[in-house]
């Protein structure tokens, strides 16, 4: 099976040797996005809420690159720097998957590249070539 760089300048550019996302037959891996604004190039610090919004955006736009949309996405890895910003994150995330929400994962990590708050992560079932 073929593996497909995926790559777009709306979402923030990888800051090491990966990218930002892979497809692969039907599915498309993204790399963990980081709230970095891609038009400024800057971490939201500023809420949980804000950063979350930013990286899921990022993934939204890593996805439609690969012809796909959130509601593609059938499982998904957070990475949060505090857990009691779970609550914040969920009402964020909820309206990202407002129906049959994908399978997830979230953890408390002690450190995110660029000391971020969030990391998000996602696997979509996609049809369309990149």
């Amino acid at each position: 099976m073929r593996k497909e760089p995926i790559s777009t300048d709306k979402a923030p550019a990888a800051i090491g040797p990966y990218s930002q996302g892979i497809k692969t037959g039907d599915f498309i891996y993204t790399s963990g996005q980081l709230p970095i604004n891609p038009e400024t190039k800057q971490l939201v610090t500023s809420d949980i809420k804000s950063a979350a919004i930013q990286s899921l955006e990022n993934v939204k736009s890593i996805l439609a690159q690969a012809g796909a949309a959130m509601d593609s996405v059938i499982k998904t890895t957070v990475f949060l720097r505090d857990l009691a910003d779970f609550t914040a994150f969920n009402e964020v995330y909820a309206t990202y998957f407002p129906e049959n929400s994908p399978a997830r994962s979230c953890v408390q990590v002690a450190k995110l590249p660029m000391d971020a708050m969030i990391e998000i992560e996602a696997v979509a079932v996609g049809t369309q070539e990149v």
